[in-house]
């Protein structure tokens, strides 16, 4: 045996491609044994069924126009098509062939985790492709019309009304504010939910502590059985986004408000802390389970397991992802005492 012989031998033996030849009626009547590894059949398998045994239902007619093809002389370059494996199932393979007198040398590489991946990043854009029809249905197509319906309530309501009219008019009213809200945390969750976090617009802000009193006064409003009070003590701007934070601070507040003690007050307070501007909200109340507070900044959680269906549950995620987009984080602690939720986030960020 030739050296040649011998590396061709060796080169059909440990190829990992499946090799062949193939005869007029289709049969392989040689295999090397990559055959066996990848599909599981036997030589002597192979050489007892034609090509088209092994074929995916699907792909029989694509497969015997290109052996007619090769039949007429033509060779085939990259076509794939699914072979059936012995222990079922099928794999996805790409072949060259090449008509020589009358066979055909033929190799086949499989490229089934190709195809898979394919498939999986396909799936993937089409899922994000799905989120931002999602989210422009959310901007566009809900908020249109529920403004006129807010602006139609505000117009009625300056008309002369019965008070039953009146107080239907002023529920119909506060109800497409809560859906507005719900609209907006909902746009949040699925801007952070496909991987880009919630834009913020930072700039330098001296009047944190008005901004502050406004939201608490808010909240105030709408509790005036519970008391809040605001310590603030920072001195100088903040490089921020002010709207964000104050969204943060109601998530905060509006949290100490549905799950602390009704009859102690809730303490917001404001300062510098090791070069960083931190933001802290505290309630007195029973204390939030360990097995609860690993998961507090997680979507669609609630801080308690009592808590009411109303809400979304999103309130401290987007606090957390608030607070990541300032290069900040927050945090909770919880005990016997008091709940205490932390925010921590650069005065003036680097860069």
């Amino acid at each position: 045996m030739s050296a040649h012989e011998t590396t061709h031998s060796r080169t059909w033996r440990v190829s990992p491609d499946l090799l062949g030849i193939v005869d007029q009626a289709g049969v392989f009547v040689e295999t090397n044994p990559a055959w066996q590894t990848v599909l599981g059949w036997s030589e002597a398998e192979i050489r007892s069924m034609v090509f088209s045994d092994f074929l995916h239902p699907d792909d029989l007619d694509r497969t015997r126009a290109i052996f007619d093809s090769l039949k007429a002389g033509n060779p085939a370059l990259h076509f794939e098509n699914r072979y059936r494996c012995k222990q079922g199932g099928y794999r996805w393979l790409s072949w060259v062939a090449v008509p020589e007198g009358d066979i055909f040398v033929c190799s086949a590489r499989d490229i089934t985790r190709d195809k898979e991946r394919a498939r999986r990043l396909k799936s993937s854009e089409d899922e994000a492709r799905l989120r931002e029809q999602f989210v422009a249905i959310l901007s566009h197509d809900l908020r249109n019309p529920l403004a006129s319906i807010g602006s139609a309530v505000r117009i009625a309501a300056r008309e002369p009304q019965s008070d039953k009219a009146a107080q239907m008019l002023a529920s119909i009213g506060a109800s497409a504010t809560r859906m507005a809200q719900l609209i907006d945390v909902t746009m949040d969750f699925a801007r952070a939910s496909l991987g880009g976090g919630i834009p913020v617009d930072r700039n330098p802000v001296s009047d944190l502590k008005d901004r502050f009193e406004r939201v608490i006064d808010e909240i105030r409003l709408a509790h005036p059985g519970r008391e809040i009070t605001l310590d603030y003590r920072h001195e100088g701007p903040v490089t921020c986004d002010p709207d964000r934070l104050d969204q943060l601070l109601s998530n905060l507040v509006a949290n100490a408000v549905t799950h602390g003690s009704r009859n102690r007050p809730i303490v917001v307070g404001a300062g510098a802390v090791d070069g960083d501007f931190e933001l802290t909200v505290a309630n007195e109340g029973k204390p939030i389970p360990e097995e609860i507070r690993a998961h507090l900044f997680e979507p669609f959680n609630r801080a308690t397991r009592s808590e009411s269906l109303q809400g979304l549950g999103l309130g401290l995620y987007i606090a957390a992802e608030i607070a990541r987009a300032h290069d900040g984080e927050i945090s909770a602690a919880s005990d016997a005492a008091r709940t205490v939720f932390r925010l921590r986030i650069p005065v003036t960020p680097e860069g």
